[in-house]
């Protein structure tokens, strides 16, 4: 497969806020706004966009954008618009596509690793899963957090308004909101990452607690190959950073809310289900994840490849 991903790492030059038109990602935006590009690579320019995707005009500008924060679509040098390799291997019907209806739960989770590791894209939702580390917190704190982020480390000004409103679309997009009566709002259920359950709600409180969740060891895998990739001069990453990010290259058991013994158990899984590309060695107590393999044979989609076969086989 063709390679193809937003630089993992962190450039304050290199960052978008706001671009969401105040909506987090609903149910079946992201196939839908897919399959209308394969259908007409000019969708998104098109008046009659509103009609294709059945939403308004700002709606449309929303789908645009999830598309491109999931890394699913990119931009040529013609200005056109066409799916990335891995947009077309999870959505391209044509293609016999991995996911076209994000079913597999194993699939939410990769969307999630692909906004919130996309600091070019989705630089706010970058730094509240790699940055932002308190488990416990209101709407107001995380506004004000976000706005010494931007201060300090963002080049150029960014109106308060439009952090408010990304502050606002995470919580909206990962928390589920609940109704008066304790069950999940209408709301809620328009967001299929909410089901991540990455936050709880409770009040005007905001918890991240982390838990055994269900993430395939697939998914970990991938993760871990892209951070291989993007930095090819290492040939092993210490555990600490696979768990505690600095701000400048994603942590998969962060963007993930996921323990320690989470990430070893599922590092487990990873290096015996494959011993030819991963091992894990601990020297004087400190864990480090090594590749034994060429970084041409270390490729991200490999481990999406298997496990979608493996949902096949199983079928």
């Amino acid at each position: 497969m063709e390679a193809f991903q937003y630089p993992l790492k962190f450039n304050p030059k290199q960052v978008s806020f706001g671009r969401h038109e105040t909506f987090p990602i609903r149910y079946g935006w992201l196939s839908k706004g897919f399959q209308a590009l394969m259908e007409n690579p000019k969708i998104f320019n098109d008046d009659n966009a509103t009609v294709t995707l059945g939403v308004g005009k700002n709606m449309v500008s929303a789908i645009h954008y999830w598309l491109q924060a999931a890394q699913l679509i990119q931009q040529q040098q013609d200005k056109q618009w066409q799916a990335t390799p891995i947009g077309k291997k999870l959505f391209a019907k044509a293609d016999n596509a991995w996911d076209p209806y994000l079913e597999d739960e194993a699939s939410l989770w990769l969307i999630h690793w692909l906004i919130a590791s996309n600091p070019v894209k989705a630089t706010s939702i970058f730094w509240f899963f790699n940055r932002f580390h308190k488990h416990q917190f209101d709407e107001a704190e995380l506004l004000n957090a976000l706005k010494i982020f931007v201060q300090s480390q963002i080049k150029g000004k960014r109106a308060a308004s439009t952090l408010k409103i990304d502050v606002s679309v995470i919580l909206r997009m990962y928390a589920p909101s609940m109704n008066e009566r304790g069950g999940l709002s209408e709301e809620a259920l328009d967001s299929p990452l909410a089901n991540l359950k990455l936050l709880y709600r409770d009040g005007k409180k905001f918890f991240t607690t982390p838990e055994a969740r269900n993430i395939p060891y697939s998914i970990l895998g991938f993760a871990i190959a892209e951070l291989f990739q993007a930095q090819p001069h290492i040939s092993g990453i210490n555990l600490r950073d696979l768990i505690h990010s600095e701000g400048i290259w994603p942590a998969p058991a962060a963007v993930f809310r996921i323990s320690e013994a989470h990430l070893l158990n599922l590092l487990e899984e990873l290096t015996a289900n494959y011993p030819m590309l991963y091992e894990l060695r601990d020297s004087a107590g400190i864990h480090q994840l090594y590749r034994k393999c060429q970084l041409n044979e270390l490729l991200p989609e490999q481990f999406l490849q298997h496990h979608y076969a493996s949902l096949e086989n199983a079928a």
